[in-house]
């Protein structure tokens, strides 16, 4: 596992990090984020989650593919994630952000089994979807208790898929959402992967702009070149 230690040339401020003004458009923790409010922010995540996941339950009881034990298995982590992830240092208060948040997370609810279904394309969309799902699911193992939902710093991670790309999450998204179009070709398809796509883009540049001041960040940001996927972004 990588570390990131000061250099001589970094300069170590005399004020405290947590007191520090925050990035615009972020939010430290305050007295209106309190315990409550997050107790209650997680339970609603962890519902939403929860529907998923019984959809896929619903969905695994008809079909028994492996796949889509794995899908299940993934949201089922999913809702104790949510349960019990770690307080956010700096939130985003951003309305777009929190919009991109929204519709890169359930955006794939808007796809239908709908289009042409070659033979090709459902055994190249079960291949991309099994890597994307295990990129997800070793993303997820890797983010452990950091796990959130809209821009946010819970803390740094450099090991695992995060010492290839700087967001394997939203990567795995993508893989696993381009498995399903290859399955069920049709441009309702892939005009909801277009834009769910743009929509994680937009999410990973958020959490960007939200750890700019992170000198840790600025050296991770030169050891791991690639944001989404390698040679391309």
């Amino acid at each position: 596992m990588r570390r990131f230690v000061l250099g001589p040339g970094d300069a170590v401020s005399p004020v405290p990090t947590n007191l520090r003004p925050p990035p615009r458009g972020a939010s430290p923790t305050s007295p209106r984020t309190t315990q409550v409010s997050r107790g209650v922010a997680n339970v609603v995540g962890a519902a939403g989650a929860g529907w998923f996941a019984w959809s896929g339950y619903r969905h695994y009881e008809v079909t028994r593919s492996l796949i889509g034990a794995g899908f299940l298995g993934e949201q089922l982590w999913v809702v104790l994630a949510y349960l019990v992830r770690r307080p956010a240092r700096r939130l985003s208060i951003r309305t777009s952000d929190w919009a991109l948040a929204f519709a890169g997370t359930f955006g794939g609810v808007l796809f239908r089994p709908h289009g042409a279904h070659p033979h090709w394309g459902i055994v190249t969309g079960s291949l991309l979807q099994a890597v994307g799902l295990a990129v997800c699911v070793v993303s997820f193992a890797t983010l452990g208790r950091s796990f959130g939902f809209a821009a946010a710093d819970r803390g740094l991670k450099v090991a695992g898929p995060y010492a290839v790309v700087r967001h394997p999450l939203y990567a795995s998204y993508v893989v696993m959402q381009l498995g399903y179009v290859l399955q069920s070709i049709s441009w309702r398809n892939v005009m909801v992967m277009v834009v769910i796509t743009g929509c994680n883009v937009g999410r990973a540049r958020a959490e960007e702009r939200l750890l700019t001041e992170s000198s840790a960040y600025a050296r991770y940001r030169q050891h791991v070149r690639w944001r989404l996927l390698p040679g391309l972004w």
